[in-house]
């Protein structure tokens, strides 16, 4: 009888493993509970089943099917819906999933180096911040940080509402910058966060686009010439920990390993595409101040390629310029944080870009200035009239023109909202030089729409720069409170 019995519950277990060998319908992580959906967009909606299922996706009375392919993958576009809800989104196959406390609104993602990463606890004023966070119907979802060497579909993570208990974890400048839109548009809004401290654009860029950018090829070559010295200085740490320890002394500080070209896009970008965005906001650069030249061409290249794997066209972009940082200077100097901003300034040639400029709120002895809210709301002025089409000023002054006048030179600047202003007494920051390309700091009046400088150390200038340096002292801004960007009129380059 026992064998009977035995051999029965080995059939029946045997058929219920059949029928659990069928995949199991899966949605990706990003639709889960309190998640934002992108409104007025045909947003994508995705997951897994066996293959060639249907699965049918309803939501706010509308119903759409898709059929699993030989690889147990499918995906279908939701008709356009307006900012609102909660709604639920259900999605029934084989199983059905109800994904509850759906909000429709502006969906943007916050990405870039430690600067983003930064959280809303180690900012300015953190506990009131904290404190007065009752905000709901804005939502923020933290991707995991992951390298990969090939594109990865999956990711793990939830959405979380935003609350004093749960903001201060939410990247700063993301929040401040959802924040600034969920007031002044009304609307809910989700911020995915993706970022990784001390990390350089070329991990953020996919490696189509790197191997096939003729200029970008040596980011190849230098990482295979840093990992092989990470060798070499991995098998000295070793041997000087094991020495370390038999001496009963602490262990010296292990090498870092270098990441490879387009890590951070495959394990940290590939997996939230195609979700439906209005945008990205990033605020990165510190990690290739040394290589400005190669910027200008890296940071372009990685935001068309983002747009283009996207499929969504081109979508809005800001980014964040440095901030002014490392000790003052008392002579006008070259300076590769300088032509980091100019190679930031230049990615403006892209359309539908746009630029907050902190070179008044950093920190001479930070590199992460704390002072995230006005980052946040710098960035927002430029969405709210760039991309929701508020009639505002949403820049600072930006070099247009140069002429020389005699022993002076007129600087002409777009974007003077009501007119150019110096925060103090005189204005500074602006240098000039003759034909000898030494800089010298210059007077500098305002005169309408431009401003003329001159130095009577220079009798014939040729070129101005204004806070051309690491951390320069400069003070224009127009009425409306927005500081003018750092520029250069020469080319000239910088003295090794």
């Amino acid at each position: 009888m026992r064998t009977m019995a035995a051999a029965f519950l080995l059939i029946l277990g045997s058929l219920g493993g059949a029928r659990d060998t069928k995949a199991e319908l899966k949605l990706h992580a990003l639709f889960s509970d309190g998640m934002v959906l992108q409104s007025e967009f045909a947003c994508p909606v995705w997951g897994t089943v066996e293959a060639g299922e249907e699965v049918t996706v309803s939501i706010a009375g509308q119903k759409k099917t898709a059929k699993a392919g030989a690889d147990g993958k499918w995906s279908l576009k939701l008709d356009p819906l307006k900012a609102g809800g909660p709604h639920e989104l259900v999605v029934a196959g084989r199983n059905t999933i109800t994904v509850r406390d759906v909000l429709v609104g502006e969906v943007w993602v916050c990405s870039g180096q430690s600067n983003m990463e930064w959280v809303v606890n180690n900012s300015n004023n953190a506990a009131d911040e904290k404190a007065s966070a009752n905000y709901p119907k804005i939502r923020h979802f933290l991707v995991p940080k992951r390298q990969e060497a090939a594109p990865v579909a999956d990711v793990v993570g939830s959405w979380k509402l935003c609350t004093p208990e749960t903001v201060g974890g939410f990247t700063a400048v993301g929040y401040f910058f959802g924040r600034e839109l969920h007031q002044k548009l009304n609307v809910p809004v989700g911020l995915i966060h993706t970022s990784w401290g001390g990390t350089a654009a070329e991990v953020w860029t996919s490696k189509r686009v790197i191997d096939g950018t003729e200029a970008l090829k040596p980011l190849v070559e230098s990482y295979a010439k840093r990992t092989e010295n990470y060798e070499k200085l991995l098998a000295t740490y070793k041997t000087d920990a094991e020495k370390a320890k038999a001496e009963n002394k602490p262990a010296p500080k292990a090498p870092n390993k270098p990441m490879l070209p387009s890590c951070l896009y495959n394990g940290m970008i590939a997996n939230i595409i195609p979700y439906g965005i209005k945008g990205a906001v990033w605020y990165q650069g510190e990690s290739n101040a040394s290589r400005a030249k190669e910027y200008q061409t890296l940071f372009p290249a990685m935001i068309k390629n983002w747009r283009e794997d996207w499929g969504q066209g081109e979508f809005p972009f800001g980014f964040v310029q440095l901030a002014n940082y490392m000790a003052r200077k008392d002579q006008p100097a070259d300076s590769a944080w300088a032509e980091l901003r100019e190679a930031q300034t230049m990615t403006l040639s892209l359309p539908k870009t746009g630029m907050a400029v902190i070179i008044d709120i950093g920190d001479a002895k930070d590199i992460h200035p704390r002072n995230k809210q006005d980052v946040g709301k710098r960035l927002a002025l430029w969405a709210q009239s760039q991309v929701y089409g508020k009639d505002l000023v949403y820049s600072g002054p930006m070099y247009e023109s140069m002429k020389v006048e005699d022993s002076k030179i007129r600087v002409s600047f777009k974007h003077v909202g009501g007119g150019l202003e110096a925060k103090g007494e005189k204005l500074t920051g602006f240098a000039v030089a003759g034909e000898d390309r030494v800089f010298q700091w210059a007077d500098a009046k305002i005169d309408g729409k431009s401003i003329v400088v001159s130095s009577d150390k220079v009798a014939k200038p040729v070129a101005v720069r204004y806070a051309w340096a690491d951390n320069p002292d400069c003070n224009l801004y127009n009425k409306e409170g927005v500081p003018a960007s750092p520029f250069r009129s020469d080319d000239w380059a910088r003295k090794q």
